[in-house]
């Protein structure tokens, strides 16, 4: 996917964001799996304070998703891009997991819930995750399937 018909997609979907809990972006192929990337309104109302709503960073980070979700490489190893898992337990709490965890996650109204029924998967076995590049991170949770796995994207954070 070049940035230019990322962009375009983006433009493409952004009336849909209003009126549904996510709205695909993209499906990408990596190891014999298929990774629907989704984009909420969330992350466009938040991308758009950062100022980065369909800027090249963004678009860079959209692209990463085509690396995949590895499970032997879930945790970030400084200086990788890719999609990796957030929990809890890292100290010191940084923003990016304030986002991810009380602002959305563990925040009723936040639109979580709808989320995870949308998906089809409880609340609870959503994997909160970062999709990492060099300048921007976008936060969102995946699921597994046995047939496809799916990322949506909720916030963005700037922050090295």
């Amino acid at each position: 996917m070049e940035l230019a018909e990322a962009k375009d997609r983006l433009k493409a979907i952004e009336g849909e964001l209003a009126v549904a809990p996510f709205v695909e972006f993209h499906a990408f192929e990596c190891e014999g799996r298929t990774l629907h990337v989704a984009v909420t309104e969330r992350l466009r109302k938040y991308a758009r304070k950062e100022g980065v709503w369909r800027s090249r960073e963004m678009l860079v980070t959209l692209k990463n998703a085509a690396y995949g979700f590895n499970e032997q490489h879930a945790r970030s190893v400084g200086g990788r891009d890719g999609i990796f898992v957030m929990d809890r337990t890292f100290r010191p709490a940084n923003e990016m997991m304030s986002k991810l965890f009380n602002r959305f996650i563990d925040n009723p109204g936040s639109g979580a819930a709808e989320l995870a029924v949308a998906l089809g998967t409880p609340l609870a076995d959503l994997l909160p995750v970062r999709l990492v590049s060099h300048h921007l991170r976008l936060l969102g949770v995946l699921t597994r399937k046995d047939d496809a796995d799916w990322l949506v994207l909720v916030d963005c954070d700037r922050s090295e």
